[in-house]
Order: C-alpha cells, then structure tokens, then sequence
C-alpha cells in the first residue's frame, strides 16, 4: 500500500507491517515517519534494531547473511537499510527480493531512501513493498501550505503565532522544514505562552545567523544599494551558497513586476518590514528594466554554473545596484564551451 506521513500515524495505531519504505528528499518528515515507525516497533517487542547501509555487492550478501543467521532465542528485531542512492543495481534489487521473501515473523524492514524517480518506482523490489508492507512517500510542503503547516506544527507545540509572524517564517524557512521546526522549537523556549509577533520572529531568526538574505531582500526593494552592498559582501565571506542569493534578488524582481504589472499581490503575502520595503520599490518600479534585469540574472546564473566566464558574485552585485535603480556596467560576455 501507499501512505502519506499523515496517514502513517493512523495505520501504525492499528497495525505494523513487517516492511516499510521511506521515500523522499524532505528530511525532516522522512526522520518523524521513521521515528513512529521505530517507535511502534519497539512497543510491539522489536527491541533489537540493526542498522546497515549497503553501497556495494558485497554489502548486500553482508545483509542478507545477518539476516539468515537469526538465532533460536534471539530477540525480534527491527532491521533499517539505509539507501543513498535510490538506484540499488542488479545486486541491490536481488538482495532485496531475497530478504523480503525470508518473511520472517520475527523481524520488520525499514528501507530509508531518496526520492524515487518514475523508473524506479517501476522497479519489482518496490512493488513488492506495496504488496506486502507499506511505501510512505514524503513530499516537500508546497509554498502556498506552508503557512498552514507551521500554524499545525506551532500549535503542537503550544504555540500562538500572529499571522504576519506566520507569513514571515514561512518566507525565512521556504525548502527547508527542518530548519522551521527548529524555529518554532527556539520560540517555544523563549516565549512559552506568549503570542509570538513578527518581530519576535525576527530577533529569533536574526540572532541566529550574522548575515541573513531575506534581509537582502528586503535592502534592495526599499532601493538601499549601500546596505545592499555590506550585505552582500558579508554573505559571501560567510561562505553563503551564491544560487540563493541570487534567489533572493530574482525573487525581489518578481515581486516589483507584480506590483507594477497589477498581477498578484506580493504586498498581500508581506510582513509589515517587508511591505514597507515593496511600498517604496512600487514607487520606482516604473524606472526599472525588468528585461535586462532578467538578462543580468540569466548571466549571473551562468556564471554560478561555470558555463560563463566571470564572477558571479560581482554580477550579483551588479544585479542588487540595477534593481535599486542605480547605473551598473555591462560586462562582455564569454560562453565558456
């Protein structure tokens, strides 16, 4: 069978299969799912747990022959195969069809693994899950539920949070949920029982990190180009990925568009610091040349991905000053081939 995380609390209160696959690129949901299916285990008198990550052929007779030699008076066991790769070759795919045929009553499988494409979704060993036992595929919360999500997981935890704090976490933590449920740990040691404000949000997040991009963000819509530039060099010299930097830039791009295009609101989705911020970007959006904008991040783009010659970081720099509405210089161009 096929069950989301949420549908996995209800099977397990009612059942435990004797196999499970985690699948997904979403760590923190993939660890929770794990962990309740560890813990229904565990309750049910698996208190043995044998971990293994096969990566080569040898690693799977290795886990195929501990499995065989099961001893009369050993304890039930909860046995884990850790996957890195999702891709298990011709030695991995029969390894598993071999255990999962032992059908031993004394034991439960957990396959942990990435996402698993359309091609190996097909594949027999994981049909065979389906059959047999249960195949829980974790998804990344989509943008426009995340401020839902967080409302659940805040409320879990005895947390109220204002709606603009809401919105401004989800916006700090976006892809990254371990990261969000951190936040929301963080708060509920520093406010416990209190309402939680945007800014509260803000002093939490900020003091974790010296530099922060969502703040850039917000520098190069109100137009402040000098800041944008401290910023932008502080991030780099903390080692900050440069692919979410411009991130932040390009996303500052669209929402100035839509202010100017009359598309979808951005203000609607904006916290107060944040809306202040796009508030006095409208006012010069007008000035902007969106398609050389976007030609300047295309070659910013190229360059983090080494299929132009230059410096991303001085693109992007350039990109913050043009979107602040200040001259830039065009560089010439080098396709590297």
């Amino acid at each position: 069978m096929k069950l989301t995380p949420d549908a996995l609390s209800a099977h397990l209160a009612q059942h435990l299969s004797p196999l499970y696959l985690i699948s997904g690129d979403e760590p923190l949901l993939a660890a929770e799912a794990a962990d309740a299916v560890r813990e229904r285990a565990r309750s049910t008198g698996f208190s043995e747990r044998k971990v293994h990550f096969p990566e080569r052929a040898a690693d799977w007779e290795e886990v195929r022959g501990s499995l065989g030699n099961l001893s009369l008076f050993g304890s039930r066991q909860l046995v884990e195969i850790r996957l890195a790769s999702a891709r298990v070759g011709t030695a991995g795919a029969s390894a598993l069809l071999s255990i999962f045929e032992m059908e031993d009553p004394d034991t439960v499988l957990l396959i942990l693994a990435p996402r698993l494409d359309r091609e190996v979704q097909s594949a027999s060993w994981v049909k065979h899950v389906q059959m047999k036992g249960a195949w829980v595929q974790v998804w990344p919360v989509a943008a426009d539920k995340l401020v839902s999500w967080l409302r659940a997981r805040s409320r879990r935890l005895g947390l109220e949070l204002a709606p603009e704090a809401l919105e401004l976490l989800a916006e700090r933590t976006e892809g990254n949920l371990l990261a969000a449920h951190q936040e929301l740990e963080k708060l509920a040691l520093i406010a416990p029982g209190q309402p939680i404000t945007a800014d509260a949000v803000l002093k939490s997040v900020a003091d974790s990190a010296r530099f922060d991009v969502f703040q850039l963000g917000e520098s190069v819509l109100a137009g402040d180009a000098e800041r944008a530039l401290r910023m932008l060099a502080g991030l780099r010299a903390e080692g900050t990925e440069p692919t979410l930097v411009l991130w932040t830039l390009t996303k500052a791009m669209r929402d100035l568009w839509s202010t100017l295009s009359g598309g979808a609101d951005a203000g609607s989705r904006a916290w107060s610091r944040q809306l202040a911020a796009l508030q006095k970007g409208a006012r010069r959006a007008l000035r902007l040349r969106f398609e050389e904008l976007a030609t300047r991040a295309g070659r910013a783009d190229r360059m983090v991905k080494g299929r132009l010659a230059g410096n991303a970081w001085d693109e992007i720099a350039l990109l913050a000053l043009e979107i602040c509405a200040r001259p830039a210089v065009r560089p010439a161009e080098t396709v590297l081939k």
